[in-house]
């Protein structure tokens, strides 16, 4: 088995289209089932089923992947250690979210434009489950969390901070100034994001214990923050998206305090040992994020 072959294997499988690998990996599409045909030669199996336009592994497709990520990642281990150049380099696929890419990821992004431009970063904008999947699949290199939890199966991790959270509404809200309960809210219009973020989630399920509530859904921070600033009722927001509104007095904080906690955090695959400019990018990332803490 070369190890050629493996890469373009692991590639289709884990994206499942043999045109969308070719365009990965710089290849023709006809390059790419050629050297697929060459392996399933090689090893007397078929690892894909092929559907119509559609593909899916094999029981043996399934049985070599991990082996094939395992050596992939060997080599790329090997390489590292033998040659690791003076100036870190190469594409990092990072998954982010919104609120971190709007207000946490500017100087970061700023830091490695500058200081290394050679160092490629590709931001993926996924929450949650997405992301957590895409890491495990290779399909992200490191991705960031906004999460309760600190430990994810498959996945390891580096928490960057506690990320507080901050709930809003417009100057003139009748709760303003007051004391608000967890009660009192499930009677409130609610603003949020879409379903799958976490503070949205938990946000959720603290009030349904007590009523079942229905959220006005906006999609980005942005919207609900303007939706908000216009009295259309309360959001709950990381306080780091919200910091200029309530400073100018566009939005002010209501006095309740969320019975969670989330953890900004940095993950990657488990076992899978991070290259150089992948490690400098956590190294900065942790430093910067805890100076705006």
């Amino acid at each position: 088995m070369e190890l050629r072959l493996l890469v373009t294997f692991e590639k289709v499988a884990t994206v499942l289209s043999f045109t969308r690998a070719a365009a990965d990996l710089a290849y023709a599409q006809s390059s790419v089932t050629g050297q697929i045909r060459t392996l399933e030669a090689s090893l007397g199996v078929e690892l894909f089923d092929r559907l119509g336009s559609r593909i899916r592994l094999t029981e043996a497709g399934e049985r070599l992947l991990p082996y094939a990520r395992q050596i992939i990642e060997l080599t790329e281990e090997a390489r590292a250690v033998v040659v690791e150049p003076e100036e870190p380099s190469g594409t990092l696929t990072v998954g982010t979210m919104e609120s971190l890419t709007s207000y946490r990821l500017p100087p970061l992004l700023e830091y490695f434009h500058h200081r290394h431009p050679k160092v490629r970063l590709a931001l993926r904008t996924t929450i949650g489950d997405e992301t957590r999947q895409a890491l495990r699949q290779g399909t992200y290199d490191v991705g960031f969390l906004m999460e309760e939890e600190t430990e994810h199966p498959g996945l390891e991790t580096a928490v960057l901070t506690v990320e507080p959270l901050a709930l809003v509404a417009a100057p003139g809200h009748a709760l303003a100034g007051a004391e608000v309960t967890t009660a009192g809210l499930t009677a409130q219009p609610l603003l949020a994001t879409e379903p799958g973020c976490a503070y949205r989630d938990l946000f959720e399920r603290t009030l349904t214990t007590l009523h079942p509530v229905d959220f006005l859904e906006f999609g980005t921070i942005e919207a609900t923050k303007r939706a908000a600033a216009a009295g259309l009722g309360v959001a709950l927001l990381p306080e780091v998206t919200v910091a200029a509104e309530l400073a100018e007095g566009s939005l002010v904080r209501l006095g309740w305090e969320p019975p969670f906690t989330l953890r900004t955090q940095l993950a990657w695959r488990a076992g899978k040992r991070l290259p150089a400019h992948a490690r400098l990018f956590v190294e900065q990332a942790r430093k910067l994020v805890a100076e705006q803490a």
